[in-house]
């Protein structure tokens, strides 16, 4: 059986012989494997810079601020282009923040709760 995967590349599959269709086109839903391994590089280098915060004293009271930032950018890096969120529908996107979001405020109250916040 002989099959023809071609496809216009506007998302129709192509058609083997039969009439079956084959989905063999991927479209644009994430990198390249170049980007990937970009993205990963850079994740690497945010961690080195985290383990080196960790390790040193000069940044005094910034510590914590810096590796928030930090740990945000790496977060929402894995969430967007390893977990594909910034190529799928919005609504994806809108349910896994919302969920986030509660997700963190429930931790927030609780600390609240055990006065963890109290000086």
């Amino acid at each position: 059986m002989t099959t023809d995967t071609t496809s216009d590349m506007t998302g129709e599959p192509g058609h083997d012989t039969d009439g079956a269709v084959i989905d063999d086109w991927h479209g644009s839903h994430g990198l390249t494997d170049l980007g990937y391994v970009q993205v990963a590089v850079v994740l690497a280098i945010i961690t080195g810079l985290e383990v080196l915060a960790s390790y040193t004293d000069w940044l005094g009271r910034a510590f914590l601020p810096i590796l928030l930032v930090l740990m945000i950018v790496k977060f929402f890096s894995v969430v967007l282009f390893f977990m594909h969120l910034r190529f799928d529908s919005k609504i994806f996107s809108a349910l896994f923040y919302a969920g986030l979001f509660l997700a963190v405020g429930v931790y927030i109250v609780a600390l609240f709760t055990f006065h963890f916040f109290d000086v």
